[in-house]
C-alpha cells in the first residue's frame, strides 16, 4: 500500500504548542525536519523519502511551528533555540529516547542545536545544507535568502515569486512542477502563516550563528554533511566551518544540485542516508 500524507497525519501538544507530524514506517525512530521557505511543510519537502526510509525506521516528518499545519511560533523566540527546545519536546511526548536526525537548511540547524543542547536525544544525524554558518569566500544572504525573509513584504506573496524563489533551490528548475508550487502556495496562503510569517525577521528576537559556538567541538554525535554543490541559497563553501570544528563530521557533495539534495537526487540520497545509519539500501 502507497503512503499517503492524510494516512499518516498526526498531531501532538507540546508546551501548549499543537505540532503537525507525518508518521509511517516502524524501527528505529528517525525525524526529518523540513526547511523554511514559503509553503515548506514536511510533507512537501521529504516527499520522495518518506516512502523509501520507512521501509527501514519510523519516520517522524513534523511541521515546524508556523509551518504547514502547525501552530504558530510566537513572536520574540530565539531562532534555532526555540526550535530545538520544541523538537525535543516532541520527542519526550511520542516516548523515544533517541532518533536519528535529517535537517534540511532551518530544520539542519535545528537539528544542530537540538545536539548541543540535548546530546542524549539524538543519534546520527544528517545535516543537509544547515543554516547557522558563514560562507568563506561567497556573498551572504544569498538573493534566495533575501526572497525567504521577505516573501510577505512588499508586493505580497504570489505564484510568480514562489516559481522565482523555488527555482533558486534546484539545479534545473524545468524539472518544478506546477502541482508541487500550488500545493506550496496553498499552504503559504494560509490565513495565520500569512499573519505571523515563521521567517519574517523579527528584531525582537535572537538570531544564533551555531558556527561560532563553542560547544560544536564536543559535538559527540557521528554526523554527515549534505551539500548540492550548485547550492543557491547556502553556498557548499558554508559547510567548511562546520567540516572543521564537528570532530565527527564528513561532507558528502552532489554534483549538479541545489538545495534540495533529498529531492534533486532522491534514490541517492536515500540510499546513502539510510546506508548512514546502519541499514541498506532505501532506493
Amino acid at each position: 500500500m502507497s503512503i499517503t500524507e492524510a494516512g499518516t497525519s498526526r498531531f501532538v501538544t507540546v508546551g501548549g504548542v499543537k505540532i503537525h507530524y507525518n508518521e509511517a514506517g516502524s524501527g528505529p525512530a528517525l525525524v526529518l525536519i523540513h526547511g523554511g521557505g514559503p509553503g515548506a511543510s514536511g510533507w512537501s519537502n521529504y516527499s520522495r523519502n518518506i516512502e523509501p526510509l520507512s521501509r527501514h525506521f519510523r519516520v517522524l516528518t513534523p511541521d515546524l511551528p508556523g509551518f504547514g499545519k502547525s501552530d504558530v511560533k510566537p513572536r520574540g523566540s530565539a531562532m534555532p533555540a526555540w526550535y530545538a527546545t520544541k523538537m525535543g519536546e516532541f520527542l519526550d511526548a511520542l516516548g523515544i529516547e533517541k532518533a536519528h536526525f535529517v535537517g534540511n537548511s532551518l530544520g539542519g540547524m535545528v537539528t544542530l542545536r537540538l545536539a548541543l543542547d540535548r546530546p542524549e536525544k539524538v543519534d546520527r544525524m544528517v545535516l543537509m545544507g544547515p543554516g547557522g554558518s558563514i560562507p568563506m569566500f561567497s556573498q551572504f544572504p544569498t538573493e534566495a535568502i533575501k526572497t525567504l525573509l521577505f516573501f510577505y513584504d512588499g508586493p505580497g506573496p504570489s505564484l510568480e515569486r514562489l516559481r522565482g524563489f523555488v527555482k533558486d533551490f534546484v539545479y534545473d528548475p524545468s524539472k518544478i512542477t506546477d502541482e508541487l508550487l500550488e500545493g506550496r502556495m496553498k499552504t503559504a496562503l494560509q490565513p495565520h502563516i500569512v499573519e505571523t510569517p515563521p521567517m519574517r525577521p523579527d528584531p525582537t528576537a535572537k538570531l544564533e550563528q551555531l558556527w561560532s559556538d563553542p560547544r560544536l567541538a564536543t559535538v559527540p554525535h557521528e554526523t554527515m554533511i549534505i551539500w548540492g554543490r550548485e547550492d543557491k541559497v547556502m553556498p557548499i563553501d558554508m559547510s567548511f566551518a562546520y567540516l572543521k570544528q564537528i570532530p565527527r563530521a564528513r561532507l558528502y557533495v552532489l554534483p549538479q544540485c541545489g538545495h534540495w539534495a533529498q529531492w534533486e537526487h532522491a534514490e541517492e540520497f536515500n540510499s546513502v542516508t539510510a546506508g548512514f545509519f546502519g541499514v541498506g539500501n532505501a532506493a
